[in-house]
């Protein structure tokens, strides 16, 4: 890991590392954004400046709300109506002389040009990004023929060359496929093939590869490195995943509350940062490199199991032949069993598609299972969970309860926080009225906000704050267990410790055990004493945190580790993954 002053004092931004001006393709000079909002007008970007170089990669990075992607969408000229550009330029080199984008006229034909053309964009979710009614080849030749004079046969021919050229099996047939029909890899590789359909010479991308597991994110980054130094690109990375920054960025802008507080080569910014917000991205990744969790004394009792799942298997798109039998299409879970023992944070990881969300949801039993049990071990009798009626249901759903992946989604915008966190009691009949109030306001005292808020609607909070009103919300009941699914997945780096350092005190106060399913290897081994790996449905490695990341025994275990980005630029852990084949 880079060592790091343990203190510096705040200096202004250094100037970006020497480099030949032939080289820049682009150039920012001191861009100034502001949005015009009902009751104020917001500074989004405050004289921001850098530069973009051929073949070279420059990393924005910030958390949720620093500027950096709306600093990037600016260089298309990107602006929602109620935003503008203050002050500042925007330099395209080339032949002849430089156009200035800030200055160029929306939806005016020199524009256009340079939007798809010149510069290519890969936004952050490909889901939304791309038509769900027009077949992936459709949209890629729409966007040929936008910016280069082919006919459609011409234009055809070209999208199967580009998606072959990202790596995508089977061009010639998955040119006609539509959106729904590719995985969130295969939607990302195809988002890159639109980027780069016109050869632009500079590319943006936009949060690649936050919603991707991380075997799927270093092929893609890895692809888009290989494609960058074939074509000689510019190429712009907006992350706040420093893990990332130190595997593929050659320079960094570091942004805060719109403004760019460090600008460095990428060896400067992780061993020498200047700014106190640097060192504080910098601290929150590698702190999510170790575990907080300590090893159990040798001569500690046998710990005791609270829920066990033995043989667990979800079949999807079961068949029935002429002669009465049951052909298995998928097997999302295949006969799966573990123990979950009291106090303990198991950690179930897996790339997508392996089966880790239907898991935990057939815990709960909101996914049926084809077959296999599960028997919770609460304060009485073990009870048979897949035995149990509706009615009993609402009972065990009491004691075993589930924090959502995204805090956004999962917040019913038009209940105020007291109706949100104080819901399940008043479903429960266990609070109303003054009591129900005071119970709410416990709640939110306990994960850190202030009771004053209740009466609030979620919008006015953020993405960290919404997290913490859906862990109240799930601590209401007072629970023994709770699946966590992806909790800390839509949030950033430094808010991502907090809320882990939060579930933490708060499971050493009430006693709590947690699952706690996720894709981010960091995130796991900070958080769980024990994790178990799936692939294809499979469980295929079970074990202590530390083992099963710093010496797993599986192949597939070590491919999933090795894929890991290393937030040390001199020690770049995606080099040298290992691939596994099945």
């Amino acid at each position: 890991m880079p060592t790091r002053p343990a203190s510096a004092p705040d200096l202004a931004p250094p100037p970006a590392p020497a480099a030949a001006d032939d080289d820049v393709v682009l150039s920012v000079e001191h861009l100034s954004l502001d949005f015009r909002l009902r009751t104020e007008v917001l500074h989004a970007a405050r004289d921001v400046s850098f530069k973009l170089r051929r073949g070279k990669t420059l990393c924005l990075v910030g958390e949720s709300g620093s500027g950096k992607s709306v600093t990037a969408r600016a260089l298309m000229h990107i602006i929602d109506r109620n935003g503008s550009i203050t002050n500042g330029r925007i330099l395209l080199t080339g032949e002849g002389e430089p156009i200035d984008i800030a200055r160029l006229r929306e939806r005016g034909r020199e524009l256009l040009a340079v939007r798809g053309g010149r510069i290519g964009l890969i936004f952050q979710e490909p889901m939304s990004s791309l038509s769900p009614v027009h077949t992936i080849g459709s949209q890629i030749i729409e966007a040929l023929q936008l910016h280069r004079d082919l006919n459609k046969k011409a234009a055809r021919e070209r999208a199967i060359e580009l998606l072959g050229q990202v790596e995508i099996p089977n061009p010639e047939q998955m040119v006609d496929r539509y959106t729904y029909e590719f995985s969130g890899g295969m939607r990302q590789r195809a988002m890159i093939a639109m980027a780069l359909a016109a050869d632009p010479e500079i590319l943006i991308a936009d949060e690649p590869t936050t919603a991707l597991d991380v075997t799927t994110q270093a092929e893609i980054l890895d692809l888009i490195k290989r494609l960058q130094a074939s074509r000689g690109m510019a190429m712009l990375l907006i992350t706040h995943d420093m893990g990332v920054v130190a595997e593929v960025a050659d320079e960094v802008v570091v942004m805060h509350f719109g403004r760019i507080v460090e600008h460095g080569s990428v060896d400067d910014i992780f061993y020498a940062p200047r700014h106190a917000y640097t060192r504080r991205l910098l601290d929150s990744t590698v702190k999510l490199e170790q575990s907080r969790r300590a090893a159990p004394p040798a001569d500690a009792p046998a710990p005791r199991v609270i829920l066990a799942a033995r043989h667990l298997t979800k079949v999807y798109g079961t068949t029935r032949s002429w002669f009465g039998r049951e052909t298995a299409a998928i097997k999302a879970v295949d006969d799966v069993s573990f123990d979950l023992h009291a106090g303990e944070n198991l950690g179930i990881v897996g790339e997508s598609g392996s089966g880790k969300t239907t898991l935990g949801r057939m815990l709960l039993r909101t996914v049926e299972p084809t077959s296999g049990s599960v028997t919770f071990f609460g304060d009485g009798e073990p009870v048979d969970v897949l035995g149990l009626s509706r009615r009993k249901m609402r009972d065990f759903h009491r004691q075993v309860r589930l924090i959502f992946q995204d805090p956004f989604a999962s917040l019913n915008p038009r209940m105020t926080v007291r109706d949100i966190v104080g819901d399940p009691l008043i479903v429960a009949g266990k609070a109303s009225g003054r009591e129900l109030d005071r119970r709410v306001a416990e709640l939110l005292e306990l994960v850190g906000l202030d009771p004053a808020m209740r009466e609030r609607y979620p919008h006015a909070f953020s993405g960290g704050q919404r997290q913490r009103i859906g862990i109240a919300r799930a601590l209401a009941l007072d629970p023994k267990i709770i699946i966590a699914d992806e909790a800390t997945a839509a949030l950033d780096v430094s808010i991502r410790a907090q809320i882990l350092d939060l579930l933490l005190d708060i499971q050493k106060r009430l006693d709590l055990s947690f699952i706690f399913i996720s894709h981010d290897i960091s995130v796991v081994r900070y958080f769980c004493d024990r994790v178990a790996v799936m692939h294809r449905g499979r469980l295929v490695e079970l074990g202590p945190a530390e083992q099963i990341c710093t010496a797993p025994r599986e192949p597939y275990t070590r491919s999933l580790i090795s894929a890991v980005p290393n937030p040390d630029p001199r020690n770049k852990r995606m080099l040298h993954r290992t691939r596994f084949t099945a």
